[in-house]
């Protein structure tokens, strides 16, 4: 048996103490957990883009429109080989205006050729395609809104405002994680021609499948370069980066995030270095016990460090057991199914979980550093005169 061992078998000498610390700690284990993959989800689309996937939208703000006849002209660059168009509609549930979900009017005839990660059954793609106020919902959407293939749907315009009647013909479900299974797809020709005339014509952006994805700048950049001349110039730029844009709209809560995290984890520290302290002025006089056996200071520095790693490695598994379950089978399910839209796939990380535990021992080492430089100086008279 190693003074480790035996540092390891101490924690538990004051039971109710430990207990509260670890808890403590856990506690925020939990929180960092939980922050970091907000974080992790926030950034899934991003990173699971599809890499022969690039978007075109108004060179000045994703909200300003670009001219349909732009379609024509994106599909004749060379690189291109299939576009297609869509136009964010903007729709509620007007039984609960709290439901939100993304709701698009598209080109029907080429929308899921360019995203065929989306996948719908023959039999449901030439209902829709054969009704003009047909529309395609998410899985996840069918089962929020209750409904199935052959219902009838209002929604509460709030772009295009007033009650908008649609007929379920299909459900889509997908084959890439990061996609929103819980979009309402529809016509675009519906929404054109019964908006006034003077808003007609109008698409919010386009997307394209290219032929080689290492040339996506290059085919991007050719793309604005048409575009250049005309009255309305474009931003052309890889799917990626247009996740990435979406996600700097909500840098400032991002950041917030962050320095919540660091937060989190110096109060984590200061609770691990309040125990760690008491723990050794109330064991002084048994350091100088051991001094006077014959044991070096570094002896009990790592005696003082090595109780100090267990508490961190106790309060990170715990932590651990409890945001698993927590995240992965309540709140990470509920997110997917009722917040899709922002977290398509909302998991914990396993880099996420390998940084948590290690940050608590970690830190658990760092607040330990100084009592235990502090009680290894003491010389043995000190040591034994000291009352806790």
């Amino acid at each position: 048996m190693n003074l480790v061992s035996v540092a390891a078998r101490n924690v538990l000498r004051n039971k109710f103490r430990t207990l509260l610390t670890v808890i403590g700690a856990a506690v925020a284990v939990l929180a960092f957990v939980l922050l970091r993959t907000v974080l992790t989800a926030w950034n899934v689309a991003a990173d699971y883009a599809a890499k022969d996937r690039i978007a075109t939208r108004h060179k000045i703000s994703f909200i300003l429109p670009l001219p349909k006849r732009y379609m024509t002209t994106l599909r004749e660059v060379p690189g291109v080989t299939e576009g297609t168009f869509m136009n964010w509609f903007g729709g509620k549930d007007p039984r609960d205006a709290s439901n939100f979900f993304g709701s698009m009017a598209v080109e029907s005839a080429t929308f899921f050729k360019v995203y065929d990660e989306m996948a719908v059954s023959p039999a449901d793609m030439e209902r829709w395609q054969g009704d003009r106020k047909g529309a395609i919902v998410g899985d996840v959407l069918a089962t929020r809104l209750g409904v199935k293939v052959g219902d009838t749907v209002t929604l509460e315009g709030t772009i295009y405002p007033g009650p908008w009647q649609f007929n379920i013909s299909g459900v889509y479900t997908t084959s890439r994680r990061s996609m929103d299974r819980s979009q309402f797809i529809f016509h675009y020709d519906y929404l054109n021609e019964s908006i006034p005339e003077r808003d007609r014509d109008q698409i919010g952006w386009m997307a394209a499948r290219i032929d080689d994805p290492s040339r996506s700048a290059e085919i991007s950049a050719a793309i604005d370069k048409v575009f250049d001349e005309k009255d309305i110039q474009t931003a052309t730029m890889s799917e990626r980066a247009m996740n990435l844009s979406f996600m700097a709209m909500m840098s400032a809560v991002l950041t917030a995030l962050n320095v919540v995290s660091v937060i989190i984890l110096l109060i984590m520290m200061m609770i691990l270095g309040n125990t760690i302290a008491t723990g050794v002025r109330e064991r002084t006089r048994e350091y100088g016990v051991l001094r006077a056996l014959g044991f070096e200071p570094k002896h009990v520095r790592i005696f003082i460090v090595g109780e100090a790693a267990t508490i961190g490695l106790l309060a990170g598994l715990v932590g651990l057991a409890i945001a698993y379950p927590l995240i992965e089978l309540g709140m990470g399910r509920w997110l997917e199914e009722n917040m899709g839209g922002m977290f398509p796939y909302f998991r914990i990380d396993p880099l996420t979980m390998v940084m948590a535990v290690l940050l608590s021992m970690g830190l658990s080492l760092v607040a330990s550093l100084l009592p235990a430089h502090q009680a290894s100086k003491l010389s043995v008279t000190d040591a034994l005169r000291r009352v806790a």
